[in-house]
Protein backbone atom coordinates (compact mmCIF):
# COMPACT_ATOMS: atom_id res chain seq x y z
CA UNK A 1 0.00 0.00 0.00
CA UNK A 2 3.14 2.63 0.35
CA UNK A 3 4.69 1.56 -1.92
CA UNK A 4 1.06 2.47 -4.12
CA UNK A 5 1.13 5.55 -2.75
CA UNK A 6 4.58 6.35 -3.45
CA UNK A 7 3.91 5.44 -7.28
CA UNK A 8 1.01 8.05 -7.15
CA UNK A 9 2.68 11.29 -5.68
CA UNK A 10 5.78 10.42 -8.22
CA UNK A 11 2.99 9.98 -10.97
CA UNK A 12 1.43 13.25 -9.40
CA UNK A 13 4.71 15.19 -9.30
CA UNK A 14 5.84 14.15 -12.92
CA UNK A 15 2.16 15.15 -14.10
CA UNK A 16 2.73 18.54 -12.83
CA UNK A 17 5.98 19.01 -14.56
CA UNK A 18 5.96 17.88 -17.46
CA UNK A 19 2.55 19.32 -18.28
CA UNK A 20 3.68 22.52 -17.14
CA UNK A 21 1.17 23.11 -14.45
CA UNK A 22 2.97 24.09 -12.07
CA UNK A 23 3.78 26.99 -13.94
CA UNK A 24 0.38 28.55 -14.80
CA UNK A 25 -0.65 27.78 -10.72
CA UNK A 26 2.30 29.24 -9.16
CA UNK A 27 1.42 33.14 -8.96
CA UNK A 28 -2.29 31.47 -6.85
CA UNK A 29 -0.93 28.17 -4.76
CA UNK A 30 2.83 29.83 -4.16
CA UNK A 31 2.09 31.75 -1.47
CA UNK A 32 4.88 33.92 0.89
CA UNK A 33 7.05 31.46 1.79
CA UNK A 34 7.66 27.85 3.12
CA UNK A 35 9.42 25.75 5.32
CA UNK A 36 11.40 22.79 4.32
CA UNK A 37 11.50 19.51 6.11
CA UNK A 38 14.11 17.39 6.69
CA UNK A 39 15.67 14.33 8.80
CA UNK A 40 18.64 12.70 7.88
CA UNK A 41 21.38 14.40 4.81
CA UNK A 42 24.14 11.99 3.96
CA UNK A 43 25.48 10.28 1.06
CA UNK A 44 22.94 7.37 -0.10
CA UNK A 45 23.26 4.07 1.29
CA UNK A 46 23.61 0.47 -0.35
CA UNK A 47 21.13 -1.71 -0.21
CA UNK A 48 17.48 -3.48 -1.52
CA UNK A 49 15.81 -2.58 1.86
CA UNK A 50 15.83 0.75 3.28
CA UNK A 51 12.16 1.51 4.68
CA UNK A 52 13.23 4.75 6.42
CA UNK A 53 14.50 6.15 2.81
CA UNK A 54 12.10 8.82 2.87
CA UNK A 55 13.54 10.39 5.76
CA UNK A 56 16.64 11.07 4.28
CA UNK A 57 18.01 13.46 1.23
CA UNK A 58 21.85 13.05 -0.31
CA UNK A 59 23.96 16.34 0.27
CA UNK A 60 23.84 16.63 -3.35
CA UNK A 61 19.88 16.93 -3.71
CA UNK A 62 20.10 19.43 -0.78
CA UNK A 63 22.59 21.53 -2.84
CA UNK A 64 20.30 20.84 -6.38
CA UNK A 65 17.02 22.63 -4.11
CA UNK A 66 19.19 25.59 -2.55
CA UNK A 67 20.41 25.99 -6.23
CA UNK A 68 17.08 26.36 -6.80
CA UNK A 69 15.73 28.43 -4.34
CA UNK A 70 18.63 31.00 -5.33
CA UNK A 71 18.09 31.24 -9.18
CA UNK A 72 14.46 31.85 -7.95
CA UNK A 73 15.36 34.88 -6.20
CA UNK A 74 14.05 33.51 -2.87
CA UNK A 75 15.39 34.42 0.20
CA UNK A 76 16.68 31.66 2.91
CA UNK A 77 16.04 32.50 6.36
CA UNK A 78 16.25 31.59 10.00
CA UNK A 79 13.06 30.72 12.03
CA UNK A 80 13.16 33.89 13.69
CA UNK A 81 12.78 36.04 10.83
CA UNK A 82 10.43 33.81 9.14
CA UNK A 83 7.95 34.74 12.08
CA UNK A 84 9.07 38.26 11.96
CA UNK A 85 8.41 38.22 8.15
CA UNK A 86 5.00 36.40 9.15
CA UNK A 87 4.04 39.16 12.07
CA UNK A 88 4.52 41.78 10.27
CA UNK A 89 3.60 40.87 6.74
CA UNK A 90 6.77 41.72 4.98
CA UNK A 91 6.56 40.05 2.16
CA UNK A 92 7.91 42.05 -0.35
CA UNK A 93 10.32 38.96 -1.75
CA UNK A 94 9.50 35.32 -1.14
CA UNK A 95 11.38 33.46 1.55
CA UNK A 96 12.07 29.73 2.38
CA UNK A 97 13.55 28.40 6.32
CA UNK A 98 15.22 24.67 6.09
CA UNK A 99 14.29 22.69 9.53
CA UNK A 100 15.90 19.47 10.59
CA UNK A 101 14.41 17.08 12.94
CA UNK A 102 15.58 14.68 16.02
CA UNK A 103 19.16 15.90 15.66
CA UNK A 104 21.38 13.78 14.01
CA UNK A 105 25.18 13.37 14.26
CA UNK A 106 24.81 13.65 9.79
CA UNK A 107 23.21 17.28 10.43
CA UNK A 108 26.52 18.52 11.12
CA UNK A 109 28.69 16.43 9.33
CA UNK A 110 26.85 16.91 6.29
CA UNK A 111 24.00 19.16 6.34
CA UNK A 112 25.67 22.27 7.40
CA UNK A 113 28.73 22.06 5.33
CA UNK A 114 26.23 22.41 2.30
CA UNK A 115 24.34 25.00 3.50
CA UNK A 116 26.98 26.88 4.78
CA UNK A 117 28.16 27.38 1.01
CA UNK A 118 25.13 29.23 0.54
CA UNK A 119 24.84 30.76 3.76
CA UNK A 120 21.78 29.73 4.32
CA UNK A 121 20.32 29.70 8.16
CA UNK A 122 19.00 26.49 9.28
CA UNK A 123 16.94 25.19 12.62
CA UNK A 124 17.45 21.72 14.15
CA UNK A 125 14.89 20.39 16.21
CA UNK A 126 16.43 17.97 19.17
CA UNK A 127 15.12 15.20 21.00
CA UNK A 128 16.47 15.54 24.36
CA UNK A 129 16.57 12.05 25.29
CA UNK A 130 18.28 11.14 21.67
CA UNK A 131 20.82 13.66 22.82
CA UNK A 132 21.74 11.90 25.78
CA UNK A 133 22.09 8.84 24.36
CA UNK A 134 18.30 7.54 25.91
CA UNK A 135 16.39 7.65 23.38
CA UNK A 136 14.28 5.34 21.35
CA UNK A 137 14.49 5.62 17.76
CA UNK A 138 12.12 2.65 17.28
CA UNK A 139 11.49 3.18 13.77
CA UNK A 140 15.48 2.49 12.99
CA UNK A 141 15.33 -0.15 15.81
CA UNK A 142 12.20 -1.77 13.51
CA UNK A 143 14.61 -1.44 10.52
CA UNK A 144 17.81 -3.23 12.02
CA UNK A 145 15.52 -6.18 12.94
CA UNK A 146 14.10 -7.09 9.97
CA UNK A 147 17.40 -6.36 8.10
CA UNK A 148 18.77 -9.04 9.86
CA UNK A 149 16.11 -12.05 10.09
CA UNK A 150 14.42 -13.88 7.45
CA UNK A 151 11.15 -14.85 9.83
CA UNK A 152 9.86 -11.87 12.46
CA UNK A 153 7.84 -13.70 14.91
CA UNK A 154 5.41 -11.50 16.95
CA UNK A 155 1.91 -11.50 18.76
CA UNK A 156 -0.07 -9.05 17.67
CA UNK A 157 -3.05 -8.66 20.29
CA UNK A 158 -4.33 -12.65 20.31
CA UNK A 159 -2.62 -13.43 16.76
CA UNK A 160 0.74 -15.05 16.61
CA UNK A 161 2.09 -13.41 13.44
CA UNK A 162 5.45 -15.46 11.51
CA UNK A 163 5.99 -12.80 9.25
CA UNK A 164 8.14 -14.18 6.12
CA UNK A 165 11.55 -11.85 6.12
CA UNK A 166 13.69 -13.76 3.72
CA UNK A 167 13.24 -10.88 0.41
CA UNK A 168 13.56 -7.09 0.20
CA UNK A 169 10.16 -7.13 -1.07
CA UNK A 170 9.17 -8.90 2.32
CA UNK A 171 11.17 -7.49 4.44
CA UNK A 172 9.85 -4.16 2.88
CA UNK A 173 6.27 -5.64 3.77
CA UNK A 174 6.96 -6.49 7.03
CA UNK A 175 8.31 -3.82 8.76
CA UNK A 176 4.86 -1.57 6.78
CA UNK A 177 3.03 -4.48 8.47
CA UNK A 178 4.84 -3.60 12.20
CA UNK A 179 5.33 0.31 11.83
CA UNK A 180 1.53 0.97 11.14
CA UNK A 181 0.79 -1.52 14.33
CA UNK A 182 3.34 0.38 16.62
CA UNK A 183 1.93 3.67 15.39
CA UNK A 184 -1.65 2.45 16.71
CA UNK A 185 -0.68 1.14 19.92
CA UNK A 186 -2.33 3.30 22.72
CA UNK A 187 0.33 4.61 24.98
CA UNK A 188 3.83 5.25 24.66
CA UNK A 189 4.84 2.42 27.01
CA UNK A 190 3.21 0.33 24.95
CA UNK A 191 5.32 1.14 21.88
CA UNK A 192 8.35 0.58 24.04
CA UNK A 193 7.35 -2.38 25.52
CA UNK A 194 6.80 -4.15 22.02
CA UNK A 195 10.02 -2.60 20.35
CA UNK A 196 12.36 -3.40 23.21
CA UNK A 197 11.07 -7.21 23.29
CA UNK A 198 11.96 -7.43 19.57
CA UNK A 199 15.42 -5.96 20.17
CA UNK A 200 16.08 -8.37 22.74
CA UNK A 201 14.84 -11.11 20.21
CA UNK A 202 16.49 -10.21 17.48
CA UNK A 203 19.82 -9.04 19.17
CA UNK A 204 19.33 -5.71 18.46
CA UNK A 205 21.06 -2.70 20.82
CA UNK A 206 18.67 0.10 20.37
CA UNK A 207 21.13 2.46 22.73
CA UNK A 208 23.54 1.94 20.57
CA UNK A 209 21.26 2.83 17.51
CA UNK A 210 20.52 6.20 19.55
CA UNK A 211 24.76 7.22 20.61
CA UNK A 212 25.52 6.06 16.61
CA UNK A 213 22.93 8.37 14.78
CA UNK A 214 22.15 11.21 17.38
CA UNK A 215 24.18 14.05 18.41
CA UNK A 216 25.06 13.91 21.69
CA UNK A 217 25.30 17.78 23.67
CA UNK A 218 28.61 18.33 23.01
CA UNK A 219 27.84 18.33 19.29
CA UNK A 220 24.90 19.81 19.65
CA UNK A 221 26.70 22.77 20.85
CA UNK A 222 29.34 23.24 18.24
CA UNK A 223 26.65 22.46 15.81
CA UNK A 224 24.71 25.71 18.23
CA UNK A 225 28.27 27.42 17.81
CA UNK A 226 27.81 28.05 14.03
CA UNK A 227 25.79 31.95 13.33
CA UNK A 228 23.94 29.94 10.74
CA UNK A 229 22.31 27.39 13.39
CA UNK A 230 19.17 27.98 15.27
CA UNK A 231 18.49 24.97 17.92
CA UNK A 232 14.74 24.16 18.56
CA UNK A 233 12.88 21.63 20.48
CA UNK A 234 11.52 18.27 19.82
CA UNK A 235 10.14 17.25 23.34
CA UNK A 236 12.14 14.81 25.63
CA UNK A 237 10.92 11.23 24.36
CA UNK A 238 9.94 12.24 20.53
CA UNK A 239 6.41 10.55 21.96
CA UNK A 240 3.50 11.11 20.09
CA UNK A 241 1.76 14.12 22.13
CA UNK A 242 -1.70 13.82 21.13
CA UNK A 243 -1.66 9.84 23.03
CA UNK A 244 -0.43 12.41 26.29
CA UNK A 245 -2.64 13.47 28.65
CA UNK A 246 -2.77 17.26 29.36
CA UNK A 247 -0.07 17.50 31.89
CA UNK A 248 2.32 15.07 30.28
CA UNK A 249 2.01 16.61 26.86
CA UNK A 250 2.79 20.06 28.01
CA UNK A 251 5.95 18.74 30.19
CA UNK A 252 7.45 17.20 27.00
CA UNK A 253 7.31 20.43 25.61
CA UNK A 254 8.56 22.66 28.45
CA UNK A 255 11.10 20.14 30.18
CA UNK A 256 12.75 19.61 26.83
CA UNK A 257 13.14 23.28 25.73
CA UNK A 258 14.56 23.38 29.57
CA UNK A 259 16.99 20.84 28.80
CA UNK A 260 18.23 22.45 25.97
CA UNK A 261 18.58 25.70 27.25
CA UNK A 262 20.33 24.36 30.36
CA UNK A 263 22.85 22.54 28.26
CA UNK A 264 23.66 25.26 25.79
CA UNK A 265 22.81 28.79 27.65
CA UNK A 266 20.52 30.63 25.52
CA UNK A 267 16.84 30.44 24.94
CA UNK A 268 14.86 28.25 22.68
CA UNK A 269 12.00 29.47 21.09
CA UNK A 270 10.64 26.94 18.30
CA UNK A 271 9.21 23.71 18.63
CA UNK A 272 8.55 20.61 15.94
CA UNK A 273 5.77 18.16 16.75
CA UNK A 274 6.82 14.66 16.47
CA UNK A 275 5.08 12.61 14.04
CA UNK A 276 3.27 15.88 13.14
CA UNK A 277 0.53 15.04 11.12
CA UNK A 278 -2.87 15.48 12.51
CA UNK A 279 -3.04 12.25 14.34
CA UNK A 280 0.06 13.92 16.66
CA UNK A 281 -0.66 17.38 16.33
CA UNK A 282 -3.93 19.43 16.99
CA UNK A 283 -5.85 22.01 18.10
CA UNK A 284 -4.94 21.18 21.85
CA UNK A 285 -1.02 20.46 20.86
CA UNK A 286 -1.07 23.73 19.38
CA UNK A 287 -2.16 25.81 22.47
CA UNK A 288 0.26 23.80 24.57
CA UNK A 289 3.26 24.97 22.49
CA UNK A 290 1.84 28.49 22.59
CA UNK A 291 1.49 28.17 26.24
CA UNK A 292 5.11 26.67 27.00
CA UNK A 293 6.64 29.78 25.09
CA UNK A 294 6.99 28.82 21.74
CA UNK A 295 7.16 31.43 19.13
CA UNK A 296 6.40 28.84 16.19
CA UNK A 297 6.26 25.36 16.38
CA UNK A 298 5.92 23.61 13.14
CA UNK A 299 4.07 20.35 12.18
CA UNK A 300 4.22 17.75 9.02
CA UNK A 301 1.49 18.73 7.83
CA UNK A 302 2.25 20.04 3.79
CA UNK A 303 1.45 23.25 2.76
CA UNK A 304 3.22 26.41 1.44
CA UNK A 305 3.16 29.77 3.96
CA UNK A 306 0.01 32.44 3.32
CA UNK A 307 -0.13 35.50 4.97
CA UNK A 308 -3.12 33.73 7.17
CA UNK A 309 -0.50 32.00 9.02
CA UNK A 310 -0.15 34.32 11.46
CA UNK A 311 -2.33 34.16 12.99
CA UNK A 312 -1.41 30.24 13.67
CA UNK A 313 2.15 30.38 14.59
CA UNK A 314 2.34 27.14 16.45
CA UNK A 315 0.40 25.31 13.38
CA UNK A 316 3.00 25.83 10.98
CA UNK A 317 2.69 23.49 7.52
CA UNK A 318 6.08 22.29 5.96
CA UNK A 319 7.08 21.08 2.85
CA UNK A 320 8.65 17.60 2.93
CA UNK A 321 12.00 17.19 1.24
CA UNK A 322 11.12 13.37 0.91
CA UNK A 323 14.25 10.91 0.20
CA UNK A 324 11.79 8.56 -2.27
CA UNK A 325 11.56 11.84 -4.79
CA UNK A 326 15.00 12.78 -5.07
CA UNK A 327 14.85 14.34 -8.97
CA UNK A 328 15.81 18.23 -9.03
CA UNK A 329 12.73 18.12 -11.76
CA UNK A 330 10.35 18.34 -9.00
CA UNK A 331 11.54 21.43 -7.01
CA UNK A 332 9.75 23.90 -9.06
CA UNK A 333 6.73 22.04 -8.48
CA UNK A 334 7.41 22.20 -4.98
CA UNK A 335 7.89 25.78 -4.68
CA UNK A 336 5.05 26.67 -7.02
CA UNK A 337 2.82 25.34 -4.22
CA UNK A 338 1.08 22.83 -6.73
CA UNK A 339 1.98 20.07 -4.93
CA UNK A 340 0.59 20.79 -1.24
CA UNK A 341 -2.11 22.60 -2.51
CA UNK A 342 -3.60 19.40 -4.36
CA UNK A 343 -2.72 17.50 -1.21
CA UNK A 344 -5.05 19.93 0.63
CA UNK A 345 -7.60 20.08 -1.53
CA UNK A 346 -6.72 23.64 -2.50
CA UNK A 347 -7.00 25.12 1.35
CA UNK A 348 -4.63 27.28 2.52
CA UNK A 349 -4.44 27.25 5.92
CA UNK A 350 -4.72 23.28 7.92
CA UNK A 351 -4.57 24.42 11.39
CA UNK A 352 -7.70 22.28 12.89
Amino acid sequence: MKQLRNNVIRAGLGALYFSGAHHLLRPLLSGVGAIFMLHHVRPARDGAFQPNRHLEVTPDFLRATLCHLRSRDIDIVGMDELHERLVQGNFARRFAAFTLDDGYRDNLEFALPVLREFDAPLTVYVTSDFAEGTGHLWWIALEAVIAKAEQIDVQIGKAALHLDAKTPAAKQAAFDRLHDWLRTLPGEHDLKREIESLCIKYDVDMAALCRGLCLPWAEVKTLAADPLVTIGAHTISHCNLAKQNEEVAAQEMAASRTRIEQALGRPVLHFAYPYGDREAAGKREFALAASAGFKTAVTTRPGMLFAENAGHMTALPRVSLNGNYQDARILPVLTSGAATAMWNGLRRIAAA
